[in-house]
């Protein structure tokens, strides 16, 4: 029993996260007057309200029979966030500008603050259990968090620096010949 409850606990812990998450996301995706911001945190805001609806069935599940499911019948999508990363921006090469603020910065490194956790507490719960689904369950929001910082990071060095961001991770050369 004390197993269940310890699964169950961190199960809440995980609804908690993702839901402070969304609500921090959707606040910012409104706020900010950069397009990039904006796809960017709508995007992860859909995101973590798909793993919380997930992670909630997943705790009345346990709940109700006492166990991990057997299995689940229920797949959380991959996330977007990268292809629309590269899609927003290709947008900005063509012509469009829009300059990032301090609270655009300030929201991106708070972002990457709850990516870079919730990847290690999804990563620890996986390690943790010796359940084939529940570690790939696990290792799958891992992974969608990993996505999600990394994208994060691209974004935070974009905003501080569109024009080195793009020497740097288009490779666009500088000489005239």
């Amino acid at each position: 029993m004390a197993e269940i409850e310890t699964r169950l606990k961190a199960l809440e812990v995980a609804l908690e996260n993702e839901s402070r998450e969304r609500e921090f996301y959707l606040k910012n995706s409104k706020r900010t007057l950069h397009p990039l911001g904006s796809k960017m945190f709508a995007e992860i805001a859909d995101d973590e309200l798909e793993h919380f609806q997930r992670i909630q069935e997943l705790y009345r599940r346990l709940k109700e029979k006492g166990k991990w499911p057997e299995t689940i019948p229920f797949k959380v999508k991959d996330t977007e966030v990268r292809s629309l990363f590269k899609e927003t921006v290709r947008t900005l090469e063509q012509g469009q500008t829009a300059k990032s603020d301090a609270d655009d910065l300030a929201a991106v490194k708070v972002a990457i603050e709850f990516e870079a956790k919730g990847e290690k507490f999804y990563e620890d719960l996986a390690g943790m259990t010796e359940d084939i689904q529940e570690k790939s369950f696990y290792q799958l929001l891992s992974s969608i968090e990993r996505e999600h910082l990394l994208s994060l990071k691209d974004t935070h060095e974009y905003f501080r620096d569109p024009e080195g961001w793009y020497q740097t991770k288009e490779r666009h050369s500088l000489d005239a010949g």
